[in-house]
């Protein structure tokens, strides 16, 4: 009787489970991606001309998204575990098609260009459509920002792969910038305050590994500013911060640390007939002074060139304000 109950119990479970589905575009006269390798009967449905009528039909739900957890997860109430990489699909040896000569809807940069003496940053808080929004409207220096999987171990995954939980990507953020009109800080500060970095295996209703928090670092600087951040942040909300911080070397024996995400995909919140979604979690707390948490030998080379003007009138509200905020970059000034 005992087994019987807990029998039906397991098949109650299933049988209410709901239907999750990965998000790509159907019905739209565009093919799902679902090979292991991209070919020219591919790419020519995702052409760079055909991104404003594609995004015109995109209407997402991603919360029906599937929930990349275990059975016992759901049923203990567990989180996803990242995958090993032993166990991560195969990958592809193409690149993303038609990242080439993509240009930035707002900026109008190559989306791949590093020019001379700009930097790069990458990072993870959730729905990359919110995240990349939230950095290609600070005010000054932000080249090109771009969305992507990032800190996996699939080569050249797609959306419907990394969206599987069989890459171990987490859905992410690369960042274009000069140094010398925003400071790294100021990047570092909007990451932190735009989302809930203690919620593990995901943000707000997207759970899976696919939405883990993380901030890759290219250099030691960026390691110590990160990680200072973290622990005075940490102390600030008064829970433990989950989110990942590694190394971008650590993901060269996996093809690298970034890899682009589908044309469709890039700046989607500015483009016509986007639906204005958004799954990160903004705790409404403003990381302390910079002052207060830097390491001392990079107080002067790093300080944060946004106000505090600027984050009383713009930082990150809680409901993930920014995807109903203008597409443009905000005005200088506007503070």
């Amino acid at each position: 009787m005992t087994m019987l109950r807990r029998s039906y119990v397991v098949a109650s479970i299933l049988a209410s489970a709901p239907v999750c589905n990965a998000f790509l575009p159907t019905n739209t006269g565009v093919r799902k991606v679902q090979n292991t390798s991209f070919s020219s009967s591919t790419t020519n449905t995702l052409v760079p001309n055909k991104v404003q009528s594609l995004a015109r039909n995109v209407n997402v739900i991603r919360a029906n998204q599937p929930l990349r957890m275990g059975f016992f997860d759901m049923i203990s109430g567990g989180e996803p575990a990242l995958i090993s990489p032993e166990k991560a699909l195969p990958g592809r040896s193409q690149k993303m098609p038609n990242i080439d000569g993509y240009k930035h809807y707002i900026t109008g940069k190559d989306l791949q260009e590093v020019p001379e003496g700009f930097e790069v940053a990458v990072f993870a808080n959730g729905c990359f459509w919110g995240s990349e929004k939230g950095i290609w409207r600070l005010p000054e220096g932000i080249h090109s920002t771009a969305v992507g999987y990032c800190a996996g171990f699939t080569p050249n995954p797609t959306y419907e792969e990394a969206c599987s939980g069989r890459t171990g990507h987490t859905e992410g953020v690369r960042v274009v910038y000069d140094p010398s009109k925003v400071s790294f800080v100021d990047i570092l500060r909007w990451f932190w305050e735009a989302h809930d970095p203690c919620s593990g295996m995901g943000q707000g209703n997207d759970r899976g590994t696919q939405y883990r928090s993380g901030f890759y670092y290219f250099n030691d600087e960026q390691k110590q500013l990160i990680e200072a951040s973290k622990d005075a942040y940490e102390k600030q909300l008064g829970k433990t911060i989950t989110t990942e911080i590694a190394s971008a070397d650590d993901y060269e024996q996996y093809g690298g640390l970034w890899f682009f995400g589908e044309v469709y995909h890039q700046q989607y919140l500015a483009k016509p007939g986007a639906r204005p979604y958004c799954s990160a979690q903004p705790q409404g707390v403003a990381l302390a002074p910079f002052e207060e948490w830097c390491p001392k030998d990079l107080v002067e080379k790093y300080k944060p060139t946004l106000p505090d003007e600027f984050w009383k009138k713009h930082a990150p509200q809680k409901g993930c304000s920014v995807v109903n905020s203008p597409n443009e970059p905000i005005r200088v000034g506007d503070w």
